[in-house]
């Protein structure tokens, strides 16, 4: 499945994700956002299961902020499977 998800409170101003139906991630792009970074968490969320790339990146900050790109990612992840 393919979706789109507008994250909130982030540089990045939108996130496409896909995931089959293993549940194994199977791309990620990002709108926005720090480029060098967003390509290493794409690379590394590719080919992973997405409830544990949920997992692991859930409540990150990003400076002062509460959220960030890769708690964003896990919310999205959380979206798309419930």
């Amino acid at each position: 499945m393919k979706i789109t998800f507008k994250p909130s409170g982030v540089c990045c101003k939108e996130m496409i994700l896909e995931i089959d139906d293993n549940n194994i991630i199977t791309n990620v792009d990002f709108i926005g956002g720090c480029p060098g970074n967003l390509i290493g968490i794409k690379h590394l969320a590719i080919g992973q299961e997405a409830n544990d790339v949920a997992d692991k990146l859930k409540g990150i900050p990003c400076g002062g902020k509460s959220t960030s790109c890769p708690d964003q990612l896990a919310k999205a992840i959380r979206e798309t499977l419930q």
